[in-house]
């Protein structure tokens, strides 16, 4: 046996020459595993971040702010100032507050009471009721013709307007006192259904608002 057999390892084994068997430990895969892993979560982490980088850099970023302009784009109404809204309604008399002469210049009769009797119902203040004066009997051929003073002319005719869309209104210069005339013409039939006049009223006394110039912008 040779002195560099170890001991206990005789026949087969003996270790002859200058050649020795190598004792090779356990290959460690699960490490190499891990190594492989956590490359390849790294490459992605940063190839994320590039996509980033070139969002920032070319305009990708640009999505929120378009958002946030959304709404100020052509068609978007902006709010009405503060205030505004009240002093329009303030500006609209109720029609408690309008007295109303009722006059007939068709050759039918009857007309002026039943419609002066349909204004008291949707709350107007009735005055005269009768038949046209000479400069207006049978010369009104519209549907009707609503007279008052110059301070009329966007306070209390336009809400008398909303009963009778249809009629003519006309502001005089030299007329005296607040009182208003409904005129009946050729064309008449009836007064508006109440409905539509409530709706005409309501919107007389809160219009919609307008867009602003900041807010006319036209979206892309």
């Amino acid at each position: 046996m040779s002195m560099l057999t170890p001991p206990g390892m005789g026949g087969q084994y003996r270790i002859t020459g200058d050649k020795y068997p190598r004792m090779r430990g356990p290959r460690r895969r699960g490490r190499l595993v891990l190594v492989v892993v956590a490359s390849t979560t790294a490459v992605g982490l940063i190839g994320w971040g590039t996509l980033q980088l070139i969002d920032v850099f070319t305009g990708g970023g640009d999505t929120a702010v378009a958002a946030a302009a959304k709404g100020h784009c052509a068609g978007t109404p902006s709010p009405a100032p503060s205030g505004a809204g009240s002093a329009g309604a303030a500006a609209v008399p109720a029609p408690g507050k309008i007295t109303v002469n009722v006059l007939n210049a068709t050759t039918r009769s009857g007309l002026a009471k039943r419609t002066a009797d349909e204004l008291a119902k949707r709350g107007f203040k009735i005055g005269e009721v009768g038949n046209a004066a000479k400069d207006y009997d049978k010369k009104v051929k519209g549907t009707g013709l609503l007279l008052g003073p110059s301070t009329a002319l966007n306070t209390s005719l336009p809400v008398l307007g909303t009963q009778l869309a249809a009629a003519e209104r006309r502001a005089v210069a030299s007329r005296k006192g607040a009182e208003l005339d409904l005129i009946i013409g050729d064309k008449f039939t009836s007064l508006d259904a109440r409905t539509t006049a409530s709706r005409a009223l309501t919107s007389l006394r809160s219009p919609d608002p307008t867009p602003t110039g900041s807010s006319a912008r036209a979206c892309p």
